[in-house]
């Protein structure tokens, strides 16, 4: 009961931060959205009184049935002064848990670009423009339908020195799969990538932010090592304030070991990215890839 709790009070945390590669969850108005962003801030971030059971480094599991399957929407408590967000601690135990990611280092002005790729909107190949202009390398989480039918642009993302990350075939919500769908949504995708490119995939991002301990559990059991994220906003959809909104969110809440998510379907980041990379970059920070993080 405890945990469905705060999973409800985590969902509705900063719900914008929240990435989803379609539609948001919920219509609601700018004021709707102040509002409920800010009574939850107001609620303190309690540690459950259940425990996490198991330990993935320690045992080997034949099924998953003792695994909690709690659905959990990935949420953040945006700090001001380009402090590290918070996340719950359960959400921390979990991270540390499963060794997925959610910030870099924390400690120097380090940043980390991502981008969801759900499908193409024709942004991408400006997108891997600006990267490659400004010498930024970055990570591109791919679904089955977009290593299919975009194939050269994923090709290209790899022969500019890119990560190309899992982000499965079909992008459900994989707490409410079987394990044995959970496995073939992501082993699908790392084989499709790995005939198209004869590279291996070893990044993974939950499709909507969704997940669970089991889900992560089988995630590390399939050699992935799952990549949240610390800044992030609703722009997998017009953004009312445009491209300077794009701009403005990001640096208003950068921060030491961002892990930035983008979403590559929106027009607005793709307008905003060269301001953005070059005014990061101004600001005193270096862009690092994943595979820096320990």
């Amino acid at each position: 009961m405890v945990r469905k709790i705060f999973s409800i009070l985590m969902g509705i945390l900063l719900c914008f931060s929240i990435a989803s590669c379609g539609i948001a969850k919920k219509d609601i108005t700018r004021a709707e959205e102040q509002k409920m962003q800010n009574e939850a801030l107001q609620k303190p971030l309690e540690k459950p009184k259940e425990k996490i059971s198991n330990t993935v480094n320690n045992a080997v599991y034949t099924n998953t049935e003792n695994l909690d399957n709690t659905l959990y929407s990935w949420g953040l408590r945006v700090l001001p002064n380009h402090q590290t967000p918070e996340i719950t601690p359960l959400a921390m135990e979990l991270i540390k848990k499963y060794d997925a990611i959610f910030v870099g280092d924390t400690t120097k002005k380090v940043v980390y670009l991502t981008f969801d790729e759900g499908y193409e909107n024709g942004y991408t190949p400006k997108i891997l423009d600006i990267l490659k202009e400004n010498n930024v390398k970055a990570a591109f989480f791919v679904t089955g339908p977009y290593v299919k039918e975009q194939a050269d642009l994923v090709k290209r993302m790899v022969e500019e020195g890119h990560i190309v990350g899992n982000h499965t075939v079909n992008h459900p919500s994989l707490p409410t799969l079987s394990d044995e769908k959970v496995k073939e949504e992501i082993t699908k995708l790392g084989d499709m990538f790995e005939e198209l490119t004869g590279k291996k995939m070893k990044y993974f991002r939950p499709p909507k932010g969704e997940y669970s301990e089991r889900t992560l559990y089988l995630t590390k059991s399939l050699g992935y090592r799952t990549v949240f994220w610390s800044l992030a906003m609703a722009d997998w959809q017009p953004l009312p304030g445009g491209p300077e909104e794009s701009y403005n969110t990001v640096m208003k809440r950068l921060h030491p070991g961002a892990v930035i998510l983008l979403h590559a379907v929106s027009k607005d980041n793709a307008l905003a990215l060269d301001r953005i990379i070059k005014s990061i970059k101004a600001e005193g920070y270096e862009f690092k890839t994943l595979d820096d993080i320990p």
